[in-house]
């Protein structure tokens, strides 16, 4: 208990300067907000509309963390966002965006995304197994890497034939609880309409299973594998009728996952192009604007229609390029709004008034533990079988088997992958959590023994504006205010013999404990 009570006391003395506070210009930039495009245009239009009053733009620093959050999933180390901070050029928040899509951490980061709507894990219930999980991650992370266009990437999902082991994107239809006609449909219906087939007409339903009716599966003398097919043995389909109410000519001859695909993909579809960019968004601004995203009904309006809208005409317009419609999104004034609220109204964070707080996501929480100790996490796992070992090296953003896990990735809220509904992931605070962080070996060994730190340490306070100055831009990825750096040299002025090391420790703990390094804000 004495490493609790110490941490406590520095906890309690530096965390009130981590928090954002109204008027600090650290978090905040003076001044009031304009729109810098279409999309503000019509979000301030309806928050004026609604009387409530936006927040203003967020500091460089919040921009910064922010943008590598949402884009790799890591932090900027202390170089670069010493670099960010310092540039004085108007437009280096659009090049920051531009040059972090080129980044390998994109391509890592969002194929994590995808792969827990896809449900990419080798074993229970989704029972891809290892050979495949590793051959459809790796097609994902392609994907993601060439920003492979989105209607070539569903279309390719929905109609693959093949070896699972062989032909990646066939894991579509064994990564389904079952193999059934209507459980594949369900599976199509949320992952690319944001529809949940569940509160479907029984002859809605059955129409769009007959899609699927014709998939067909087959072993093969290889351990775990699995061929997917269009089954021509069966009868002709007469039931098919696609979500719209069309019925289509089908002839038995042509896969109807095809035709079905088609429909989807088609620039009038009112389903597909809305619930990607919906998506998008999602992950981009921490709440969809239908929400949940994955759960599109008459009885769940969007927050701002005519920006779904206007996101899912530029999608379009833009041949389905994603990447698009991230910079249209981080590119606006409502991106890069301040989590420092101006308005009490009870609409303002779901109208999108400012920037919403939400604690790091599992997988980016540990990997930024990891980088500001400059420590590893080491996975193993005897399920799924066979054994498995990642490299100590790779990071927890890029582990493509959901089946692979930890106790903390269990207890910060990693989704098990089950169903592909966003919902899975918890990011919800315990005081499992909080105990865990502030008293546990796991995270006092990588704070006193990290070699990312050792550095620093050693050097101790003897350039004590120095060693503060890159301590907060190794862990809050900005400067220190002058009031932090007053409460640090004061405490570590108390700390007498022990202020070379164990003050040092004491203040990373505390940095590490504080909101604005666990929560993305």
């Amino acid at each position: 208990m004495k490493a609790f009570a110490k941490c406590i006391l520095v906890f309690s003395t530096i965390w009130a300067f981590c928090l954002p506070v109204r008027g600090e210009t650290i978090y905040e930039k003076p001044g009031e907000v304009q729109p810098s495009g279409k999309i503000d245009e019509l979000i301030f239009a309806r928050l004026k509309a609604k009387g409530v009053q936006p927040a203003r733009l967020c500091s460089d620093a919040v921009f910064l963390r922010r943008v590598y959050l949402d884009l790799t999933g890591t932090l900027p180390s202390a170089d670069q966002a010493e670099a960010f901070l310092s540039d004085a050029g108007a437009d280096k928040r659009s090049q920051l965006i531009d040059q972090l899509m080129r980044r390998d951490e994109f391509a890592d980061y969002w194929a994590m995304r995808w792969g827990d709507v896809l449900r990419i894990k080798s074993e229970f219930p989704i029972n891809l197994w290892p050979n495949a999980v590793q051959a459809y991650h790796r097609w994902l992370r392609a994907a993601m890497a060439d920003n492979m266009p989105y209607d070539t990437f569903v279309r390719e999902l929905l109609t693959a034939s093949g070896s699972n082991f062989r032909v990646p994107a066939v894991n579509f239809y064994r990564a389904a609880q079952s193999n059934t006609p209507e459980a594949l449909a369900k599976a199509a219906a949320l992952t690319f309409m944001g529809d949940r087939m569940d509160s479907w007409p029984d002859g809605r339903r059955t129409g769009m299973a007959a899609f699927f009716s014709r998939a067909g599966y087959k072993k093969t003398a290889e351990w775990k594998e699995e061929v997917v097919f269009f089954d021509r043995s069966s009868k002709p389909i007469a039931s098919a009728v696609l979500p719209d109410g069309t019925v289509p000519v089908l002839d038995g001859q042509r896969d109807p996952r095809q035709v079905f695909a088609d429909w989807l993909i088609s620039p009038d579809n009112p389903w597909f192009a809305r619930c990607i960019v919906n998506r998008i968004w999602y992950w981009l601004m921490g709440r969809g604007i239908v929400h949940e995203p994955d759960d599109f009904r008459p009885d769940n309006p969007p927050a701002h229609p005519d920006v779904l809208a206007l996101l899912a005409a530029e999608l379009v317009d833009a041949r389905y390029d994603l990447r698009h419609i991230m910079r249209l999104i981080l590119n606006s004034s409502t991106y890069q709004l301040s989590s420092v609220l101006r308005s009490d109204h009870p609409d303002a964070v779901t109208l999108f008034a400012g920037c919403p707080i939400t604690r790091l996501d599992a997988e980016v929480l540990i990997d930024a533990i990891c980088q500001v100790t400059g420590t590893t996490e080491e996975y193993s796992s005897q399920i799924p079988e066979p054994f498995t070992w990642v490299p100590p090296d790779k990071r927890t953003i890029a582990l493509g088997d959901g089946s692979i896990t930890s106790s903390f990735l269990d207890m910060f809220g990693r989704p098990p992958r089950d169903t592909g509904m966003l919902s899975e992931r918890n990011n919800a605070v315990t005081a499992a959590q909080r105990l865990h962080l502030l008293n546990s070996s796991h995270v006092r060994n990588k704070i006193e023994r990290g070699a990312g730190l050792r550095r620093l340490r050693t050097r101790g306070w003897r350039d004590l504006s120095s060693t503060v100055q890159q301590l907060y831009l190794t862990i809050l990825s900005r400067r220190p205010t002058s009031e932090e750096k007053e409460t640090v040299q004061a405490y570590a002025g108390s700390s007498g013999g022990r202020r070379n090391a164990d003050a040092f420790t004491d203040v990373v703990w505390a940095l590490v404990n504080s909101p604005e390094f666990l929560c993305r804000h």
